[in-house]
């Protein structure tokens, strides 16, 4: 495999964005794109600082420093083709454990023009029931009373923007590139309510000074093992301590409202646009609730890697029907995009077993998953009296995995639901298959009333008790 490496003179490259969590999704997507755009000379104040807040971060910190902040990313093609590329748009990382006062000076740096986060959904601190900031949280509360001492995002946020107004250095712009609906509002959200319990006068001037776009991500890029490790560097021929891989599909649309400037993305093929709902719209209804549809069937019929799965001819025709039948006339094409090349597309991502995901974590927390994904297009199924079968089976096959633990071939297993409560546990010990209808996260919708839904249901929860798994599918195929 040949290794693309970046032309420019790292040397003359100036950072205009900080990134907080450089996990391996932020080093595929983010950077990948910021790499190619330093190629052109009048982008090169659009380097990358990165910062790691975490003590589980000192490895990786570690790793790149000793490569200078350079390594390589692999791409691995639906088509067996792969690419390679050494990626040097990383040009600082602080470790906020090691040199808190460097990210606060970094934040409020008058270069600084754009904050760039992947801190998982779980990082945004919202209470689950409420989706409101919790201002409860020991290390949120610690933050509040000691603003020159932080050790949470928001804290040091808080404090690099008050640094920043201090010094006069202008407003920036926080853009979420983490997997969420809306991220924007929900990072606003979180940084207003901790700013404004803190420093009320800070609240107002990120009010008028700072920017928080949407923007919607998409690449899939697996866990690095030390196997992987091992295997890129075979593939590329060096010796990284801290290399990546990733699919060769990639996305990023983007909320065009930057308060400060920002580069010029759409040289390297990132979006802009003035409203990213139908492109989340189309992701979280067809790639997201695909991967939920696939998950609990393909578990309960033993697979355990995707790829795996999706050798199954009737696994993937399930997915097809449901995406072409059940959910194609609730999701309108965003601006020039072919849908059904798009749905074609994620067949064969799912299908790439040298970035294959494991089944496992796409059945975790379901709980989260269901009135996300799923409950807003079957409201408007049942509103138009489709036929509901496939979906009536994915209900069903949800609840034989929670219920019973045990997949077709005998194979017993644990759940992974954390946010499973008593009484849904209850709904799921229960023999009369109805009480699951009550189930937390499908609350959004009254099941228990639609009575196609119900008979639908309960006969696809007989199937699957009695005939397994594989012959329950077959039966809605035919």
């Amino acid at each position: 495999m040949n290794i693309t490496s970046y032309t420019y003179d790292r040397e003359a490259i100036r950072t205009g964005i900080v990134h907080i969590g450089v996990g391996n999704f932020h080093r595929a997507h983010q950077q990948f794109y910021i790499n190619q755009l330093l190629a052109d000379q009048d982008q090169q104040n659009w380097g990358i600082c990165g910062i790691c807040l975490l003590p589980s971060d000192q490895k990786i910190v570690e790793r790149l420093r000793s490569q200078e902040l350079s390594y390589s990313l692999t791409i691995f093609g639906r088509d067996g083709k792969d690419e390679g590329y050494k990626i040097g748009s990383l040009r600082e990382l602080i470790w906020g454990v090691e040199a808190p006062g460097a990210v606060i000076e970094k934040i409020a740096e008058a270069s600084t023009k754009i904050i760039t986060l992947t801190i998982t959904e779980g990082g945004y601190n919202l209470v689950k029931e409420t989706n409101k900031f919790n201002l409860d949280d020991e290390r949120i509360k610690q933050d509040l009373a000691n603003p020159s001492r932080p050790t949470t995002v928001f804290g040091f946020v808080a404090e690099g923007l008050r640094k920043r107004r201090t010094n006069q250095h202008g407003g920036l712009t926080i853009l979420s590139c983490d997997n969420l609906q809306h991220n924007g509002h929900t990072a606003k959200e979180a940084f207003l309510s901790f700013i404004q319990a803190q420093d009320q006068d800070l609240a107002q001037w990120v009010g008028t000074h700072v920017s928080f776009p949407n923007s919607m991500v998409d690449r899939i890029t697996p866990a690095t093992s030390p196997e992987d490790v091992e295997r890129l560097n075979k593939l590329s021929g060096l010796e990284d301590q801290a290399p990546v891989y990733c699919e060769d599909f990639c996305q990023w649309v983007i909320e065009d409202k930057f308060i400060a400037g920002r580069p010029a993305l759409e040289r390297v093929g990132v979006e802009f646009t003035e409203d990213v709902t139908t492109y989340e719209n189309m992701k979280l209804s067809l790639l997201n609730a695909s991967h939920v549809l696939l998950s609990y069937p393909a578990f309960l019929k033993g697979y355990r890697k995707v790829d795996e799965a999706m050798r199954d001819k009737a696994i993937v025709q399930y997915i097809r029907q449901f995406m072409d039948i059940d959910i194609t006339p609730y999701v309108p094409a965003p601006p020039n995009t072919d849908l059904d090349l798009y749905k074609q597309t994620l067949i064969e991502r799912f299908a790439n077993r040298s970035v294959s995901d494991q089944v496992s974590r796409l059945c975790f927390d379901g709980i989260s998953k269901f009135p996300v994904y799923l409950m807003p297009n079957l409201a408007k199924m049942i509103q138009d009296q489709q036929d509901l079968s496939r979906i009536a089976f994915l209900f069903a096959a949800y609840r034989h995995y929670l219920k019973y633990k045990t997949d077709e071939r005998g194979n017993t297993f644990e759940i992974a639901e954390p946010w499973l409560r008593g009484a849904d546990e209850k709904r799921i010990a229960s023999d009369d298959p109805i009480d699951f209808l009550s189930f937390s996260a499908f609350q959004s919708v009254p099941l228990k009333t639609v009575e196609p839904f119900v008979s639908k249901f309960t006969g696809m929860v007989n199937n699957i008790q009695e005939k397994g798994i594989t012959a329950a599918l077959n039966a809605i195929l035919s």
